[in-house]
């Protein structure tokens, strides 16, 4: 009897010692400081691979030396920003001497470049580097490896056990209750630019997952014009002087349609065969903006075959065609690092696309996508409540696979309509129009399925002081209390809704952690490619001195103006000496939610 009262008395000790040793996973603490790698050692040990990170000491947190200097001498990323942002006057005098703004250009391309890993490491199913992890081009790569499966909370340890109802989180916090316009006047030829340039390379597999993407080539290959497989660029291809095929509608030259060309493409089965356009991405039939670029890149190839034919007239259809491709790959990147992130960047420093400038850099020609980059670039707040164009407004409803207002309306119309409405801030929250709001709870979701780590722990990384509180982040006290209601601790905020809801900087598009961590990705993945390393950034690559000429010069306003009969006003802004009917009727007293 006296044994049974003993056992009776011991259990309740038996299941503490095991909830003792039951010991939590130390790195779901994140212990290791500046880029330190976490090695889980035995059952409730770790140790910080301090590497090549300037630090030293248990958790990487005691700086070297030199790790000092450079910490005490950089500047804060705002003071920077308000630094590129203001003094108009300084920076017109440093673009005028060629050398110093060579350098200032160097610095931004390597300071930037040098933060994401290259050869790759991480992917979604291997948090610590592996073979399968590099090679595996399936996968999209990883900055960070995914919270350990055995944390006791989602992001970590911070936090509650369960994350926000997605849903609820989405309508209380991004859901748009009035239009919101970017105060940098972004407008919709920047939006829709954004979006086609990205989905040639930010294509997530959803048959496999969110951690596989589509678009193998990782970089700026031009998929989205001439198809992903080479099986759908050869139906694209006339096979005749080089070019791509088209149709001729009222004397012009468009996408041809699906009747001419039998690709697979995501259209509604209500809309008839004869107006389904056919494009090398299946579902750029979506909107007339990517259509609208579509078509442009289409007449770019064939007038670049024309030319390259005259200087050629030898050259196989071969070779007309894929050196035409190597030119309007140029052309891209230029435009892009030239006219889109110096649009975005609001920087009166003038940033340039020379190869050169990197030839004596420790740089690595190629690129992997990364899934934070993929979640990073959802910027659905760009998009209005409606659409308007030659003075007519189109709802979301008769927008949407509408390919008569490209085919009826022209492509010097689509163009100026689209370069005078203003599109929408990305910063801030309470932005994204009702319609498009479940792509970004998908987003939400995939990053929880992905179990990316919190947001600050991606500020630490691209070395962000890491936010102490709600209302740091977003800058007021309302949401702030909101938010810590719902995740409990700054510390377990979500990567992706805390990049829309961060308070964006004074009079810009986002915030801080956007320009940050987006930054390197995209300039590296620009720089990384081909045709910017010694062996190819050369006039024989592009057909000889006419060809690097087309790719040297190009502009967005030379893409336009050469491809359309008359040039019109055509900027990633909207002219501030035009009255934006857009912006007169978003003031207008809405009904809508």
């Amino acid at each position: 009897m006296e044994a049974a009262k003993m056992i009776l008395l011991l259990v309740p000790f038996c299941f503490l010692k095991v909830a003792d040793t039951t010991a939590i996973n130390p790195c779901c603490y994140y212990p290791c400081q500046n880029k330190g790698v976490c090695v889980n050692v035995g059952k409730d040990g770790y140790e910080c691979d301090c590497t090549r990170t300037g630090y030293y000491g248990v958790n990487c947190s005691i700086p070297s030396f030199w790790s000092s200097v450079h910490k005490f001498l950089k500047p804060s990323p705002s003071f920077v920003h308000h630094i590129l942002t203001h003094y108009q006057w300084f920076w017109d005098i440093l673009a005028g001497i060629s050398f110093i703004n060579d350098s200032l250009m160097r610095y931004v391309l390597t300071a930037r470049s040098n933060l994401i890993p290259s050869p790759p490491t991480y992917n979604s199913d291997y948090n610590y580097l592996s073979w399968e992890g590099y090679a595996n081009v399936s996968y999209f790569t990883r900055l960070l490896p995914p919270v350990p499966k055995d944390c006791p909370t989602p992001t970590g340890t911070q936090g509650y056990t369960e994350l926000p109802d997605v849903k609820q989180l989405a309508e209380k916090f991004l859901l748009r209750r009035k239009f919101i316009p970017d105060p940098q006047g972004t407008n919709l030829m920047f939006a829709f630019f954004a979006q086609h340039f990205t989905h040639q390379f930010l294509r997530t597999d959803f048959d496999r997952g969110p951690g596989f993407t589509k678009a193998l080539g990782h970089g700026v290959d031009l998929s989205h014009v001439y198809g992903g497989s080479l099986e759908r660029q050869h139906h694209l291809r006339l096979f005749k002087d080089g070019k791509l095929k088209y149709q001729v509608v009222n004397g012009d030259v468009f996408l041809p349609s699906v009747t001419d060309v039998p690709i697979k493409m995501k259209y509604p089965h209500t809309l008839p065969e004869e107006k389904r356009l056919a494009i090398g991405h299946d579902l750029f039939g979506l909107i007339p903006g990517l259509m609208m670029y579509a078509t442009l890149w289409l007449r770019e190839h064939n007038r670049v075959c024309d030319i390259l034919k005259g200087e050629h007239p030898t050259w196989s259809d071969e070779q007309l065609f894929q050196t035409a491709r190597l030119i309007l790959i140029g052309e891209t990147i230029k435009i892009v690092i030239e006219d889109y992130v110096q649009h975005l960047s609001g920087y009166n420093f003038k940033m340039t696309f020379n190869p050169e400038l990197l030839f004596h850099e420790h740089f690595q020609y190629r690129n992997r996508i990364a899934v934070e980059f993929d979640h990073l670039y959802h910027w659905h707040p760009l998009m209005p409540n409606s659409f308007i164009i030659k003075g007519q407004e189109f709802p979301y409803e008769e927008f949407l696979f509408n390919t008569e207002i490209l085919l009826n309306v022209g492509l010097e119309a689509l163009v100026e309509s689209f370069s005078k409405q203003r599109a929408g801030r990305i910063g801030g929250g309470k932005n994204i129009h009702e319609n498009i709001l479940p792509v970004s709870i998908g987003v939400i979701e995939h990053g929880r399925q992905l179990r990316l780590q919190p947001f600050n722990q991606y500020r630490k990384w691209f070395g962000l002081t890491p936010y102490k509180s709600f209302q740091e982040l977003t800058g007021e006290t309302e949401v702030a209390a909101q938010l810590e209601k719902l995740y409990g601790h700054i510390d377990a905020m979500e990567f992706f809704p805390a990049l829309l809801l961060e308070a964006p900087y004074e009079n810009a598009i986002f915030g801080e952690s956007m320009v940050e961590m987006g930054a390197p990705f995209s300039l590296k993945g620009l720089m990384g490619n081909p045709i910017c390393s010694p062996d190819y950034w050369k006039p024989s690559t592009f057909g000889g001195k006419t060809g690097f000429d087309i790719v040297k010069t190009a502009t967005l306003e030379k893409l336009v103006c050469l491809n359309v009969k008359k040039c019109p006003y055509v900027a990633f802004h909207v002219p501030h000496d035009v009255d934006n009917e857009s912006e007169r009727r978003e003031r207008e007293p809405s009904t809508e939610l």
